[in-house]
This record gives structure tokens, sequence and C-alpha cells, in this order.
């Protein structure tokens, strides 16, 4: 079965409370449980992790190196920041998708220019929460 990672970044545990005109009303707990039962139906393992600390998710893209499959991230504000994120990426030669919940281009200009996009294999902004369930069903025709 194959294994995708899907990792969130900072604030990403207030969804459904913070900023909810951009980032709508379902929460985290909601896309993990979007998440586990379409990764069941596609035949794919998800774990599924969030973290407001950087070093964290620098250490699961290193564990992703020999166990996963794919990884779907939402670096959150560490898009736009993260040297040390963007090189850990690099170091991940499977499918990558850098995941938006809003369309970062729409936005202010300080959200227009991604560090994770330059080793991302895809990119999804503004598709909401269900960028999720896109993600699983890209990395599911990838990693066959």
């Amino acid at each position: 079965m194959r294994k995708i990672y899907v990792l969130n970044g900072p604030n990403l545990n207030l969804l459904g409370q913070r900023e909810p005109e951009i980032y709508g009303h379902i929460t985290l707990d909601q896309i993990r449980e979007w998440c586990e039962a379409d990764a069941a139906e596609l035949g794919l393992e998800v774990v599924f992790r969030q973290s407001n600390f950087e070093g964290e998710i620098i250490q699961w893209i290193h564990e992703a190196r020999t166990q996963a499959d794919g990884i779907v991230i939402n670096p959150a504000g560490y898009t736009f920041t993260s040297i040390a994120i963007l090189d850990a990426l690099k170091t991940f030669d499977k499918p990558k998708i850098e995941l938006h919940i809003s369309n970062v281009h729409q936005r202010e200009e300080i959200y227009h220019k991604s560090l994770v996009s330059r080793t991302a294999t895809a990119v999804m902004a503004g598709f909401g929460a269900f960028g999720y369930r896109l993600a699983l069903r890209a990395m599911k025709e990838w990693t066959q």
C-alpha cells in the first residue's frame, strides 16, 4: 500500500476558528477524517500531521524519505520564509504537492512568492479544504 504523508504547518490547528472568511469553517480534524476515508477508498495509507514548529516539520520530511511514496504539504506561513523546509523537501525525490486552502495569488503580495514551489511537483491553491481530497487523488495516479 502506498503511503502519503500529509503535513500541515503553523496555525492550521486553528482551522474553523481562524479567519473563516478566508479558510472556511471546516476544521483540521474534519480534513483528517476526509483524508483517511479517501485514502482507504483509494488504496493509500495516509500519515496526517500538523505542527507549529519548523524543526518538527523538517523531521517529518526526513522521515518521509524512507517511509513515504509522496508528500502533500501545506506549509502555511513557512511557505514564504523557510529555506530549511525547502532544503528538506529537495531531499525527497518522490512526488510533492504544495497545497494552500486559499488562492494565495488573490491575497496580499507577501503571499505570492513561495519558496516551496521551487521543489514541488505540483501546486494547488484555492480549492478550499477540498484541495486535500484532490491532492490524494493526484498522488494515487503518480504513485501507482
